[in-house]
């Protein structure tokens, strides 16, 4: 038999699956590696190095042009305090590589590699912040299905740098909002007598419509250099991927394999069909067929739609492609990590979901089993905070499934006794003979949270306390924070 060391060293390397206790979340990042800690040096870099240019001779145009400039410089260093980001090794490496062999082919364009962030969100989608800053969410890395695909984003978001929309835009605002037009319009409604908030509301739409035409224009753009970005690293393109971007916000419409009640089956919970069913009746509660499209306004929309996309650039499509699937590891990991930030910022019924979802292929990770029991645990201390309605995360119909519409439901509706004794029998259940300590003590944490004590707040508070003298290194340290914090 190898040495333990070497048999974790194996498991980091492989990102193998193992029921064994202590490898749960061997493979996932460290509470050190949030962004608020792991990248404060380059926040205090960035802030240094992100000194607005001057660029108008107009006094007010150039003031104007700095705060919007500081505006995006505090919003973004603002995030990394607030870690929207988090810095995992394994998925920056595997990103990273990436950037890396684009960038390589592209030296005339960027001289130095773009900086990289990865993105908590789960939303699909990647960002060109400026200033060669470029940020990748969890949720694209979960979504695609090749690295190709992954590398056309990338190279899409490299574009916007090169071409320095995030800059010209910046520009833009600053040169309308000093503008004399502006100036004019605001006095015209300023004296007038009468639908004052109207003609208000008119300038800045048409300034917004016009800005967001020119948006779309610019994402037009960067779409057409990101494939002369791709060709030069030699990379594959592939159009169709733009098709399947048109239904990368509706995961929440996947239906289950399952009915809702079964998953909680092996927990011996009972759920109660009626729980599924609103209990009143009215507009909020009409039928609804779960299929009717969804589409948004074109004045709301930056990029052209997802077939003109395609329609635009079908031509330019490699031939022979190769095509390299995202590692199944990588995108378990990019799953896990998305799962626990939806959790910390109480987005219960989505995390949920994704959880079940997971079940549904198969997965036996006994860390889902763990996810489930906070979520349910959570909610039931929100209902005792008076706030579980928000804790929910509640999404409207057009964008759910029937079975997530059901679950959904189900939160909302499950008695407080009945929750409680839910809790209780996910408190006892076999899966936790499997899991690693900070799990367990996560358990004990929610456990006190969740007594109904009349101390149970500063009870909670030193329980967290413990838990982070205990688990130093846990990314559940993040959550405990926060209990201390209240």
């Amino acid at each position: 038999m190898k040495p333990i060391p070497k048999f974790f060293s194996l498991l980091l390397v492989l990102t193998v699956m193992s029921y064994v206790a202590s490898s749960q979340t061997n493979n996932l990042y460290s509470y050190q590696e949030l962004s608020h800690l792991f990248y404060q040096k380059q926040k205090d870099s960035l802030k240094k190095e992100w000194t607005c240019p001057v660029r108008y001779k107009e006094k007010a145009t150039q003031k104007k042009y700095k705060e919007i400039w500081d505006e995006r410089t505090d919003f973004f260093l603002n995030a990394i305090t607030d870690d929207d980001y988090v810095y995992d090794k394994e998925i920056c490496d595997y990103l990273g590589a990436i950037f890396n062999e684009i960038a390589k082919a592209n030296k005339n364009y960027m001289p130095v590699q773009p900086m990289l962030f990865v993105d908590r969100s789960p939303s699909v989608n990647a960002y060109a912040i400026g200033n060669n800053v470029i940020a990748i969410n969890l949720g694209l890395v979960v979504f695609a299905k090749s690295r190709e695909e992954i590398a056309l984003t990338v190279a899409h978001e490299m574009s916007h740098n090169i071409l320095e929309h995030a800059e010209n835009s910046m520009r833009k605002r600053a040169e309308w909002l000093t503008s004399d037009e502006y100036k004019q319009s605001l006095e015209d409604v300023l004296d007038s007598r009468y639908q004052r908030l109207t003609r208000l509301k008119k300038i800045f739409e048409n300034y917004s419509f016009d800005r967001s035409r020119h948006q779309r224009y610019r994402e037009s753009d960067a779409d057409s250099l990101a494939i002369i970005l791709l060709k030069n690293a030699h990379l594959s393109f592939d159009p169709g991927f733009f098709l399947r971007l048109d239904s990368a916000d509706m995961v929440y419409r996947q239906p289950l394999k399952q009915p809702v009640k079964n998953y909680f089956s092996p927990y011996n919970i009972t759920i109660d069909d009626a729980w599924l069913k609103k209990r009143s009746k009215g507009l909020s509660t009409r039928n609804y067929n779960f299929q009717e499209a969804v589409t948004l306004q074109d004045s709301l929309k930056t990029h052209p739609d997802c077939i003109e996309r395609y329609n635009n650039t079908k031509a330019a499509g490699t031939a022979d492609q190769k095509i390299t699937p995202v590692p199944a590891h990588i995108q378990e990991k990019a799953g896990k990590m998305m799962i626990w930030n939806m959790y910390c910022n109480m987005n219960l019924a989505p995390c949920l979901y994704r959880v079940l979802m997971e079940k549904d292929k198969g997965n036996n990770d006994p860390w889902y089993d763990f996810m489930l029991h906070n979520i349910m645990l959570e909610l039931f201390h929100a209902d005792k905070e008076l706030h579980r309605f928000s804790a929910i995360g509640v999404t409207q119909k057009e964008y759910i499934s029937k079975d997530y519409y059901e679950l959904q439901t189900m939160l909302e509706q499950i008695p407080r006794e009945e929750l409680e004794k839910s809790c209780r029998q996910l408190q006892n259940a076999a899966f936790w003979a499997r899991m690693a300590k900070p799990e367990n003590g996560m358990k004990d944490l929610l456990n006190v949270l969740t007594t109904g004590t009349d101390n149970a707040g500063e009870a909670g508070k030193k329980a967290a306390k413990e838990f982070v003298s205990n688990n130093k290194t846990s990314l559940y340290c993040e959550f405990a924070d926060e209990i201390e914090k209240k």
